[in-house]
């Protein structure tokens, strides 16, 4: 039988696994979209796809930072407990 200890410890994990798939999705749509648009670019003589890439390039480094380190670093939990202490201070014991 698992104890609350595990099986918060298992959704946990569960939910950063989750957040990191995510990311390894969204970089891997990044290059194949990517490579379509530098390719259709340069068969014209033209450099346009320099502008997605480097556009879709700092959301996919922001989306990276927030999985990697901030989530992983357990941030988002002590704010989450920070924020739960203070709710049950202002409403009082029940």
């Amino acid at each position: 039988m698992n104890s609350p200890a595990q099986a918060s410890l298992e959704k946990t994990a569960r939910r950063r696994a989750g957040m990191k798939l995510g990311w390894y999705i969204h970089a891997s749509v990044y290059v194949a979209v990517n490579l379509l648009l530098v390719t259709i670019a340069w068969s014209q003589g033209r450099h346009w796809a320099v502008f997605p890439l480097l556009g879709w390039g700092l959301g996919l480094a922001i989306h990276g930072t927030v999985v990697f380190l901030l989530a992983g670093s357990g941030l988002h939990e002590r704010l989450v407990e920070r924020e739960r202490r203070r709710l049950q201070a202002q409403q009082g014991p029940w």
